[in-house]
């Protein structure tokens, strides 16, 4: 047996938590209306199957709330009071990870506010997942390297997704897109509600992970079990299914918007909507007859319909573009 198909597997769980868009996925217009109760169900079934695949495997399971994250369960802490009581119908593993999940959840959405409900924390969750892989894949001070390296586990980040694109954590994300291909962690996204997330598909292409858009919802188990079960260093010999197609546009940083064509400062790659005299980020100033070149060449938008910017010759490409390619400015 291939010795790196053998390795443990830690896998590292960011459940999107938001109530409006659980609220919202429960309706009954909806073709395969899905509650959190019915999904919640169907997570600790995948996540037992993930305990009892392999006896070293572990687990760590983030919450992305409105305004905060929380650890709702790892292998190597204790995050309950009480240890549930001992059950001779269930196995005590498998129990402990759905005593402690279902509680803390229940316990944190009993303290949210409904009339005023921020922003769902799916980058802080996310954040913490990949710091929580960094503390456990790197070798203990007290064990030899060679000892440590034995241990160290597969790590990969599955981002259960109800929540649309937040403009605003375009930055954020990147950073930690960039974090988790430095640690090489695959990072696999299932989106259960709501449209396609830009951000999040992005973030499964770069680490090589799959991104899933759920089709039949009441079929969440199947699609958990078949596609994102298996470890990365398995799914070599398996036929995962990814997305055939990637949107690659970004978060322009002076309005957050996401935008087609982006004009990009060639210091420091930040991202614009329209050509600005001065970097807000680095104060970078630019020509003045490049600016009067650029801003001449862009179509005025018809005061009906407004249309996205022309592929200009002297703009930069877009934003993914100019990241894989270079360091393009305003010229």
């Amino acid at each position: 047996m291939d010795a790196e198909a053998d390795k443990p597997s830690h896998l590292a769980v960011v459940v999107d938590l938001s109530p409006t868009q659980w609220y919202l996925s429960a309706q009954a217009s909806n073709p395969y209306p899905l509650s959190i109760e019915s999904f919640l169900s169907q997570i600790l079934a995948f996540l037992n199957a993930h305990i009892a695949t392999k006896n070293e495997n572990t687990l760590a399971v983030f919450g992305a709330f409105p305004g905060k994250s929380v650890m709702l369960y790892a292998s190597t802490e204790t995050l309950v009071d009480e240890p549930p009581p001992l059950d001779a119908n269930s196995y005590p593993p498998f129990k402990m990870v759905d005593t402690t999940v279902t509680q803390r959840i229940f316990r944190e959405l009993d303290t949210i506010d409904p009339g005023d409900e921020p922003p769902c924390a799916l980058v802080g969750a996310l954040t913490k997942a990949l710091c929580y892989i960094n503390r456990i894949t790197l070798p203990s001070i007290s064990t030899s390297v060679a000892e440590g390296l034995t241990n160290v586990p597969d790590p990969r980040i599955l981002i259960l997704s109800v929540s649309p694109d937040l403009s605003s954590s375009y930055i954020p994300i990147m950073n930690a897109i960039f974090s988790a291909q430095k640690l090489k962690v695959t990072i696999d996204v299932c989106k259960i509600y709501g449209p396609d997330t830009v951000f999040l598909q992005q973030a499964a292409h770069l680490t090589n992970g799959s991104y899933i858009y759920l089709e039949r919802r009441d079929a969440l188990l199947q699609y958990l079990i078949m596609s994102f079960l298996p470890p990365p260093s398995v799914r070599k010999v398996l036929a995962v299914p990814r997305q055939d197609k990637i949107d690659f546009r970004a978060a322009c940083f002076c309005h957050k918007n996401i935008v087609d064509i982006g004009f990009v400062c060639s210091v420091c790659l930040s991202i614009f909507c329209q050509p600005v005299p001065v970097c807000s980020t680095c104060r970078t100033k630019f020509p003045i007859k490049a600016l009067q070149r650029l801003k001449s060449a862009c179509p005025s938008p018809a005061p009906a319909t407004p249309r996205p910017l022309a592929n200009l010759n002297n703009a930069v490409p877009r934003a993914t573009e100019a990241t894989n390619h270079g360091t393009p400015g305003l010229r």
